[in-house]
């Protein structure tokens, strides 16, 4: 059951968490300053996604010292993305920041965006300019997967972007508003339209634990990314049928002049390669037609996106 706010206030940050106990007091403390700076009414809204160290406990001992945070526990781990739409459909804000827990992205940006924001722009998206204590590989498999994306996709994604953005409240409303379960949310930001404009920096060094994004991860979130705002690989499924149609229809002529000529077709090695071939082209169509029949199985179920198991901090605000 959706819960709709009963009432609002100037600036919601959103913050998902999983198994992030041991940097739980310095987000706090650092999110609390960057917003105390404002002189706006704030709430600090952590998203609890089925933690198994002592995330919540911090996340309910930080709602009885603050009256400007609440926490939401989900009844098992739901993944980054449905987290934070649990937290999205309960921002109460006019403004609403979205940022992770593991403080890669400086709270201490938010003033800056609260500005650009002033000067008419409806989405702030955060721009990588460097990414400060990753990987080689993770560097060169971003670059790969926003360029890649930008190619298969019908909507502009900008590049070296995360989730990190200050949105208003219009654009949160279509958002809570799309009701696809395989959620790709900064394309689907994109998707919205408005007015976006980027705010480029550097990106830091988790500040304790470890990323919880690790390679199988970062494959199926790249795989939604791609089948949920584009049908261009079914496209693509198409094309290398009628390219191995057209090498067929020649491969029938070859024969059949061979044939009529009087000679043999040599040794068959030959013949096994074009089998695989023909059979792998077969299996990489059939799969990625399996990948949007599965989507649309999952989607069809109509499923809540999340189970919400408590809530703490500010109950009363919210109707549920």
């Amino acid at each position: 059951m959706t819960i709709v706010p009963r009432s609002r206030l100037g600036l919601s940050v959103v913050v998902p968490c999983f198994n992030e106990a041991q940097v739980f007091h310095a987000l706090c403390e650092r999110l609390v300053g960057a917003c105390e700076v404002l002189d706006w009414d704030y709430e600090l809204v952590f998203i609890d996604d089925g933690s198994t160290d002592h995330t919540w406990q911090k996340i309910c001992e930080a709602s009885k010292h603050n009256r400007h945070i609440c926490g939401l526990r989900l009844s098992r781990n739901h993944g980054h993305q449905l987290a934070l739409s649990a937290g999205l459909a309960r921002a109460r804000g006019d403004r609403i920041l979205i940022i992770d827990a593991d403080l890669q992205d400086p709270p201490e940006l938010l003033p800056q965006m609260m500005q650009m924001m002033d000067e008419g722009a409806d989405v702030i998206y955060g721009q990588r300019r460097h990414r400060v204590g990753e990987s080689a590989f993770k560097l060169l498999t971003a670059h790969l997967f926003y360029r890649a994306i930008n190619m298969l996709s019908d909507t502009n994604i900008p590049r070296d972007t995360g989730d990190f953005r200050l949105i208003t409240r219009e654009v949160l409303l279509v958002l809570n508003a799309m009701p696809e379960g395989e959620r790709f949310i900064r394309g689907m930001v994109s998707w919205i339209g408005f007015s976006q404009q980027p705010l480029l920096y550097d990106r830091h060094e988790r500040a304790a634990g470890r990323s919880k994004y690790p390679f199988r991860k970062m494959v199926r979130f790249a795989a939604t990314a791609v089948t949920s705002f584009s049908t261009k690989p079914l496209r693509v499924a198409s094309y290398f049928g009628v390219a191995l149609g057209v090498l067929c229809f020649v491969a029938i002529i070859y024969l059949a002049i061979a044939h009529f000529q009087g000679h043999t077709v040599q040794g068959w090695t030959s013949l096994i390669v074009i089998i695989l071939f023909v059979g792998a082209v077969q299996l990489f169509v059939l799969g990625i037609i399996g990948e949007y029949l599965g989507r649309l199985f999952i989607e069809s179920k109509r499923r809540p996106l999340y189970i919400i198991a408590e809530i703490v901090g500010r109950k009363s605000d919210h109707a549920i």
